[in-house]
């Protein structure tokens, strides 16, 4: 199966119900990421002043935000008159199922920050 049709409506409500949990996710990991950001930025500070090992990046990596891709889809969405639409199985992938090329990255570090870990360019 290439492709199906769908009701624009349930798509709809399923990249918001989609981008509303990726934001959520985003925003926890953001909120954890600012506070490792700034563990990291004084632990420099005390070695730099304590003459310990000088280290000058912080060198986290940062939460993934792709709330933009879903909301250009829901307004497109939105903006659509049809109210059913045919859909190919990459953009079924993409918007049912959460299947973006980016998705799996995202998730595994956003969840990271999240529960309140870090990432590292030695972690990753």
């Amino acid at each position: 199966m290439n492709e199906v049709r769908v009701k624009r409506t349930e798509l709809l409500a399923k990249v918001k119900a989609n981008r509303d949990a990726h934001h959520d996710l985003f925003v926890k990991a953001q909120d954890n990421f600012r506070k490792r950001a700034v563990e990291e930025i004084e632990e420099m500070l005390r070695a730099a002043q304590n003459g310990g090992p000088l280290r000058l990046r912080v060198g986290l990596i940062a939460p993934e935000d792709h709330t933009e891709e879903y909301d250009r889809a829901i307004e497109m969405l939105e903006m659509s008159q049809d109210e059913t639409l045919t859909i190919n199985a990459a953009m079924f992938a993409q918007l049912v199922r959460n299947e973006w090329h980016w998705f799996s990255r995202a998730l595994s570090v956003n969840s990271t920050y999240a529960v309140g870990g870090k990432l590292d360019a030695t972690t990753e």
